[in-house]
């Protein structure tokens, strides 16, 4: 992968821990996820109508894409609920990408060389051993074990909707208007269950917290925005396994924003998945 590709992923990242963190912040985590994916849709459906649109053959992996989404982020909300981010998150994005490395030769066409594999595979053990180093004083065990279930099955929707949308970016011809379909149906799909089931128990949740859902929003467009963008220059499994660097950022956000206790062993976790996204950056 050139340098501009593996600095936009990496923001991308950074983007993605950002809103995640929003997510994790508020008392209802469940409506939060709907704040922010409502911000996003918001953000879509003002750029839509201005961007040229996806061709006919991407729209099936663009639904399927929304199916496997609006799952994913009822499972983010649960997984959140139960543990912390520093806990749920590492699990959910560290597990994904071996999934679609697994599966991206036979699915997309895409080799996976023997070093890349390296770089996956130290990448993948430094995220599941930073998730995995110790229960820290801010969980609860049976929580912890909960939030865990949630994660790890979550990691299999999103190396679903990530080889899914692999596919059908490529296919689209337009990927900043894929992206946003797939937000704002998204965001649409959320919002019509919660109006059916907490209406008015969202919004007395949701006032004064506009900003949080913009920007939290705006970021998540962004965050995978850019990672679809890029997969349209390099492998999908390399960007995948790159773009989970954000759990190197959601570590910091942990500690110094959420407040949470990482242990030593956890810090170690880090440098070796720092180390496997050099490999897979020189690979």
């Amino acid at each position: 992968m050139s340098s501009l590709v593996v600095a936009i992923v990496l923001f991308a990242a950074f983007l993605h821990a950002a809103w995640n963190a929003a997510i994790k912040v508020g008392a209802n985590k469940y409506f939060n996820t709907v704040l922010v994916t409502s911000g996003a849709g918001l953000v879509c459906a003002l750029v839509l109508p201005f961007v040229r649109q996806p061709a006919f053959e991407s729209w099936v992996f663009m639904l399927a894409s929304v199916a496997l989404q609006v799952v994913y982020f009822y499972l983010l909300a649960a997984a959140y609920r139960h543990g912390d981010m520093s806990q749920a998150y590492p699990i959910m994005r560290g597990t994904a990408p071996l999934l679609v490395a697994l599966v991206s030769g036979s699915v997309i066409g895409e080799a996976v060389p023997a070093l890349r594999w390296l770089g996956l595979g130290m990448l993948v053990l430094g995220i599941i051993g930073l998730s995995l180093a110790g229960q820290t004083k801010t969980e609860d065990r049976s929580q912890a074990l909960s939030s865990r279930g949630f994660a790890l099955l979550n990691a299999c929707f999103i190396a679903a909707y990530t080889v899914v949308d692999g596919i059908g970016v490529r296919k689209s011809g337009a990927p900043a208007a894929y992206t946003m379909w797939i937000f704002l149906l998204t965001a649409l799909v959320l919002l019509a269950v919660i109006m059916l089931r907490d209406r008015q128990a969202f919004f007395t949740y949701i006032k004064g917290k506009y900003l949080l859902g913009i920007a939290g929003g705006a970021g998540s467009v962004a965050s995978y925005g850019l990672a679809l963008w890029a997969m349209t220059l390099a492998p999908v499994a390399a960007v995948a396994a790159l773009r989970e660097t954000s759990i190197l950022f959601a570590t910091g956000i942990a500690v110094w924003i959420l407040h949470e206790k990482i242990s030593a062993r956890r810090l170690a976790a880090i440098l070796i998945a720092v180390a496997g996204a050099v490999v897979i950056r020189y690979t």
